[in-house]
């Protein structure tokens, strides 16, 4: 089940998520929260160990209702909710792009679509909101009445009364590692899907 992308020495190995059921190239030194404390089922979350950057795999329930071209922005949008970014001039979208299918690895997908935008979030309900750029991907697969959203929270400015304040402020992970995640984002077993 072990793949690899690349060549040489700098290799990377796929993966495996949810048991294995899918597989995908994450950013090196990324730290898998379940095992610091409990997460959903329908999740992997990762951070990096230095900075306050993370990545979500979640799978979702497919919006039947939400046209392709919408369906990251719903979910950018749903996201703005459970942030409590929702006023005005809390969240935007900065970018929307359709992934070409035959950059995927993920073939079952009907489509593919990656947005870019910034929330301006605080975390566990602090007072301080701090700037998040939110690249997104979204494959949807109308077959298994599923999604998987791919989130790359990328921090862009921290405020000093912030429990995030000691993360530092470099951008270890790039919207290329980002893009490499999706591209090699790989279904092993659809049985994952119910």
């Amino acid at each position: 089940m072990q793949s690899t992308v690349g060549g040489g020495c700098a290799s990377l190995q796929a993966r495996p998520l949810f048991g294995g059921a899918l597989s995908a190239v994450i950013p090196p030194l990324a730290t898998d929260i379940s095992e610091l404390r409990e997460i959903p089922d329908n999740q992997e979350v990762f951070a990096h160990p230095h900075t306050d950057q993370s990545l979500i795999v979640e799978l979702v329930e497919y919006q039947a209702q939400v046209t392709d071209q919408n369906a990251a922005r719903y979910h950018f949008e749903d996201i703005a909710g459970c942030n409590k970014a929702l006023e005005p001039g809390a969240f935007e979208v900065s970018g929307l792009v359709a992934l070409p299918k035959p950059e995927l690895a993920l073939a079952e997908c009907s489509c593919a679509w990656m947005l870019t935008g910034t929330q301006r979030v605080s975390k566990f309900n602090e007072e301080a909101r701090n700037t998040v750029t939110i690249h997104l991907g979204v494959f949807r697969l109308p077959q298994f009445s599923t999604e998987v959203l791919i989130t790359f929270n990328d921090p862009q400015s921290i405020r000093p009364d912030s429990s995030s304040a000691s993360a530092v402020e470099t951008h270890m992970w790039t919207l290329q590692d980002f893009r490499s995640l999706l591209q090699t984002l790989t279904l092993h077993d659809p049985g994952l899907f119910g």
